[in-house]
């Protein structure tokens, strides 16, 4: 098995294994302890959902398959009560079913079989991603301040704060990442930001070649903020480039 240093510097360290598997749990939870984690186990979904709602996760590493419950409707559990990062592991290979498990609410997703390394590399992504967006860390490159706490377009409002986007003074349902994205987007509003320029803003990793997740991500944003998600106002493809948020004042 690979071995990695320890991580203490890690934003946040509690992780729920979700996995039936008693030999992959405990490679994984070996690996991930030397990381510098807290690995609590749970072999299935019923177990898994109570530790979310208790919010004893600071990250939920999910498996798809499991022996009471389908992972898809975990997570669609877990983004009920909570908005804790998700990375979904599973078998299944077909790019509809990561599609799907985005639209559920997963963070992020990795194909089994994988190498310990990467599933480290997207875990700690998809925390780093919470702690540097939230915080509100400037673009390095030289873009508009992220100082700003409390952003509002018109009937829009986005807390950073508070981790919470509300249109009209309705939350809007966005799972942590989606929450992210949106908050990057609004701190450069009126620049077009192609997709590798968002994966570095939020401090991922890069994406494969395949990976559209952003834009299932970005549908999902819409349906949230947009009044006619067919028709964005305010987050705008633009073709070949990316994607530009508009400040519209409504």
């Amino acid at each position: 098995m690979m071995t990695t240093s320890p991580d203490l510097s890690s934003p946040a360290n509690r992780i729920l294994l979700v996995e039936d598997d008693p030999r992959l749990a405990d490679m994984l939870t070996e690996y991930l302890t030397q990381a510098g984690f807290r690995v609590t186990h749970a072999p299935n979904g019923r177990d898994a959902v109570v530790h979310i709602a208790a919010g004893q996760a600071d990250a939920v590493i999910l498996d798809l398959m499991l022996p009471d419950m389908d992972g898809l409707d975990v997570c669609r559990q877990a983004r009920a009560v909570s908005d804790v990062p998700v990375l979904m592991l599973t078998a299944r290979g077909d790019a509809i079913d990561r599609i799907v498990g985005l639209e559920m609410g997963a963070d992020d997703y990795l194909p089994k079989p994988f190498e310990p390394r990467e599933l480290l590399a997207r875990l700690r992504a998809i925390l780093r991603r919470r702690v540097d967006v939230g915080m509100g860390r400037a673009d390095q490159r030289g873009g508009p301040s992220a100082s700003d706490d409390f952003l509002r377009f018109g009937r829009l409002e986005i807390d950073s704060a508070a981790h919470s986007a509300k249109l009209d003074g309705v939350p809007c349902e966005l799972t942590a990442y989606q929450f992210d994205l949106l908050l990057v987007l609004a701190r450069h509003a009126g620049r077009v930001l192609s997709r590798d320029s968002l994966m570095e803003l939020l401090k991922g990793e890069p994406i494969e070649a395949f990976d559209r997740s952003i834009d299932v991500h970005m549908s999902r944003i819409r349906a949230a903020v947009e009044d006619d998600p067919k028709k964005p106002r305010r987050i705008i493809t633009v073709r070949g480039a990316g994607y530009l948020f508009a400040k519209v004042q409504d």
